[in-house]
């Protein structure tokens, strides 16, 4: 697989760069970047052999069969098509896209065509989601009742992508989408927004709180901030009629990824696999397994962030 880069931006390193090499059969071959200039320096300093001077040229190379898409959510959609339609495999950041009806037409576009496309949700590939699911299906935490998850960080207002809402901007798309992706995962793929808050700055979401209800009747509750008092963390809490399981950094657990049960066979501690979610995620793109990542999780989970918005005041992202 063969791997070109539309934009510098700087999470290939970790996302792409860094675990292709270490995963066999993969290599990063190209990169464009709306500053050409810019291309080259990155092109430089990561060991990338071509330099394109426009997205449509990378596109156009017959060297590169695949494509990792890294930039702003309301550019994801447009570029992915463009990609598919060039007969490149898709690996595209998350989120899909920035609203409902613009993942649809990427599905749509792909449903059409053979490449694969996955959405980097790299947090479903590493085995600690599979621990989770089976920690709640073995019952030592009884009969689940209530779930939260947050995600915080630092992103201070200012020139940071995240703060343009014309580029897709906002927390909820960016940090929020892991703690609602997480409950969806483990609780079912289509909740119901029950209700939601968002604190903006000029018509972006700095800080977005929502609760979910479960066919199940799991009732989640999702926290999300780019800019808040609670400025970093990252857990997820799960409450049954028997236990509770609290995760320390469940959506980047080679970090310091801990899982702490007490449920009916007492107390313990699990350290997550150190190895990192991106290095699993590649090799499941490079060998085609979309379970999970595909077009139409994708769509779903882009379907229940809208449904937040509204719950909360706010329009879908444009």
């Amino acid at each position: 697989m063969r791997i070109g880069v539309l934009g510098a931006a700087r999470i290939v390193k970790s996302a792409l760069i860094d675990p292709a090499r270490t995963v066999t059969g993969v290599e990063v071959v190209a990169i464009a970047a709306r500053d050409e200039d810019r291309a080259r320096r990155y092109a430089a300093r990561h060991g990338i052999g071509h330099v394109h001077p426009s997205y449509q040229a990378l596109l156009a190379d017959p060297v590169v069969n695949a494509v990792y898409i890294p930039l702003p959510a309301a550019l994801h959609a447009p570029w992915t098509i463009a990609a598919i339609e060039a007969g490149k495999h898709v690996l595209c950041e998350k989120p899909f896209a920035s609203n409902t009806a613009a993942a649809e037409r990427v599905a749509e576009v792909a449903a059409s065509s053979d490449s694969v496309v996955m959405e980097a949700y790299h947090s479903h590939h590493h085995p600690l989601q599979a621990r989770l699911r089976e920690i709640i299906a073995s019952g030592e935490l009884g009969r689940v009742v209530s779930a939260r998850a947050t995600f915080c960080a630092p992103v201070p207002p200012g020139r940071d992508i995240r703060w343009d809402l014309a580029l897709g901007g906002g927390g909820l798309l960016d940090v929020g989408y892991y703690p609602v992706r997480q409950l969806r995962d483990l609780f079912g793929p289509a909740p119901e927004v029950t209700g939601a808050r968002a604190w903006e700055r000029g018509g972006v979401d700095r800080l977005v709180t929502a609760t979910l209800r479960f066919e199940s009747g799991v009732e989640g509750r999702i926290v999300s901030s780019i800019w808040s008092r609670h400025l970093i963390g990252a857990t997820l809490e799960v409450t049954g009629t028997d236990g509770r399981m609290r995760v320390a950094w469940p959506y980047h657990p080679q970090i310091r990824g801990r899982i702490r049960v007490r449920g009916r066979h007492g107390s313990r501690v699990e350290a997550a696999d150190r190895r990192s979610t991106y290095a699993f995620q590649l090799e499941a793109f490079r060998d085609g397994d979309d379970r999970g990542t595909g077009p139409a999780e994708a769509v779903a989970q882009m379907r229940t962030l809208d449904a937040i918005y509204t719950a909360a005041g706010m329009s879908a992202r444009p």
